[in-house]
This record gives structure tokens, sequence and C-alpha cells, in this order.
């Protein structure tokens, strides 16, 4: 089966399990676990920050953040598409007691003047925007990657309002592959910045979540208040530990096969690719012919064994990593060419 439907569908490579085996570990409540208390420190280099926290998943690293930057009633910018607001169950505000503005964007990139124009005013009447949270890359926007510059410029914006700046950065190990900025080079401009462990890392759990140092105090309380607590979790942040050292230069051997990927999906009739938006693990098709095609296509291609996942009725995301090799790449390519023909 060649399964494209995420980078979170990846298996532990031989030399993962093996380091996992090998950990040593504690218990991470009481901060004695050895193997999560590297796998911050070496997180914290690699983001850039002071601090890290070992999470169970992105979307308590991502809430775990906003809570720790806010107070109940309080406003978070953030884009249209963007995970926090629309694939965390509402949790900001389940959790956090917090309102959401979104921006519409053309392609998943936040610029200051729309920010500005979305930062409340000082109004008896109105919500306290807090946070204005950035996605990179953006899963929603093809794998859009966010240039250097503009996260400087919209740290410097939520700066000079006295705002948190935050990245959701899932996939920001994508994002340095792609740009050649390292991650650290991103988060000097942000107030925190998370990363997934277990999208294209290959990790079978978890996310840290990066900052100041008495943010991550915060942070631990609020993850205890989630109930993400662990005990020996030394055997899971040995593979972070691993992917840390092993798995971030081989990114951008996802990313050229999402570009071959792209390249052949788009030279099939009736399905378009925008080729331009190709420069990380993921590729948008869209079925010409509407949503009945799209569905029985992609369910005819599921029994040809590629599989994959519609995102809107006529639109699939597939998704490159390290458990599909470009002959995979190029037997999903015939699939979908046998099928459109």
């Amino acid at each position: 089966m060649i399964d494209l439907r995420s980078d979170t569908v990846t298996r532990p490579t031989k030399g993962m399990l093996e380091a996992m085996s090998r950990a040593e570990v504690g218990d991470d409540v009481l901060r004695d676990d050895p193997t999560v208390n590297s796998l911050e420190e070496r997180a914290a280099e690699f983001l850039g920050q002071e601090a890290a926290l070992f999470t169970p998943s992105g979307t308590m690293a991502n809430q775990v953040a906003l809570k720790s930057w806010t107070q109940p009633s309080n406003e978070v910018i953030v884009e249209r598409w963007s995970h926090s607001y629309n694939y965390e169950v509402a949790a900001g505000a389940a959790l956090s007691g917090l309102s959401f503005w979104p921006i519409d964007t053309d392609d998943g990139i936040l610029t200051p003047e729309q920010v500005g124009k979305a930062i409340r005013p000082a109004n008896i009447h109105l919500p306290i925007t807090r946070v204005v949270s950035i996605e990179n890359t953006h899963n929603r926007a093809s794998g859009a990657c966010y240039p250097l510059e503009r996260v400087r410029e919209l740290g410097e914006l939520a700066h000079a309002h006295d705002l948190a700046l935050h990245m959701d950065g899932a996939r920001l190990a994508n994002a340095a592959a792609a740009t050649g900025v390292p991650a650290s080079q991103y988060g000097k401009f942000c107030d925190s910045v998370t990363l997934c462990l277990s999208k294209g890392l290959g990790c079978p759990v978890g996310s840290v979540v990066a900052g100041p140092k008495d943010f991550i105090e915060r942070a631990r309380r609020c993850r205890k208040m989630f109930g993400g607590g662990m005990r020996q979790a030394g055997y899971l942040a040995a593979a972070g530990v691993y992917a840390l050292e092993h798995h971030v230069e081989r990114l951008a051997e996802d990313h050229a096969n999402a570009r071959r990927l792209g390249e052949g999906i788009a030279a099939i009739d009736g399905l378009q690719v925008n080729l331009d938006r190709v420069v990380t693990n993921m590729v948008y098709c869209r079925f010409q012919a509407g949503p009945d095609t799209a569905k029985q296509v992609m369910e005819a291609a599921r029994a040809e064994g590629v599989l994959a996942i519609l995102t809107s009725p006529d639109t699939a995301r597939m998704v490159t990593h390290l458990d599909v090799d470009a002959k995979d790449i190029d037997r999903a390519i015939a699939v979908f060419s046998k099928l459109m023909a």
C-alpha cells in the first residue's frame, strides 16, 4: 500500500526503534527522565529558544502555548485555514476561553498590513488581542513556507503592540529544508514555536513547544492541566532525539518526491496541480470533472493500493514522507493515469 494520506502515517525506522529500546528513563512529571530532558534541550537549540517542553501531540503543543500567553476572553489572530483554528476541535475556546480573528489570504501567508488591521483597539466592548499565530509550513496552503523576512516583520509588529508571536511549526523542519533557513533563525523572531516530531521527522508520537524559560514553566503547568503529563516518556523522547539527529536533512528527499508526484499528476488530463505551490512535501490535486469523479477515482485508487484524502469535494491532498520512495511515486502516478483514462 502506498500511503499518501499524510506524513503522520510514518513508522519508526530500525535505527529509531533501537534508540527507543535503549533509552534511559525516569519520571518526566518529576523532571528526572534524562532522555526527555535531552530532547527538550536539543529541541530548544534547534528552534532557537531558551527552553522546550515535550508534549504528546501537536494540538496539545499549540493549545498549551496559546493558554500560556493568554487569559479567557483574549483574542488570537490567525490565517483563515490555520490548523489551530480549524482542526483542533475548537480547543482554544473550550480549554482557554479564547476567541479567534481569522484572516483570509491567497497563499496562507499573513502580511503585517492584514495583522495590523485585525489588532483590536482599546475599547471596553472588544476582546483584547494577545497573540498572533502563524503556521509554517501551512498545511491547507499546499505546504507554503513563510519567508524569514515576513516572520521578522510580524514579530516586530506583534511586539510593538505587546502581543506574542506564536509559530505553529508542526512542519517547520520542512520549511527549513525547503528554504535553507535554519529553524533556529525562524525561532529567534517568535515568542514560542512548536515542532511536530511525528510528521516528516518520522516519530511514532510527540511534539515540542519552545520559548522563554518562564513561558515553558507556565506551559508545563498547562500541559499537566490538559492531561499531558507523562511518566517514562523517555522511550518516546528517544525517537525525537534520533529524528533530530538523522531525519532532518533527509526531508529534501520528500520534497523531491513531491515535485516528482506533482509534475506527474499535472500531466494527466482532467487533473490540475498548481506546481508553483509544490515547494515542500504536499501536492494538492483538483479533479476538473467535479466531486463525483473525485470520489470515484479516490475509491478506485484505494483498491489499486494508493491512499490519499479529499480535503474538499473536488480536491485531493497527497503527502510524501520517509515511507514513500521514488518507485512508489511512479506507481501512484501510473495508477491515477490509468483511472483518469
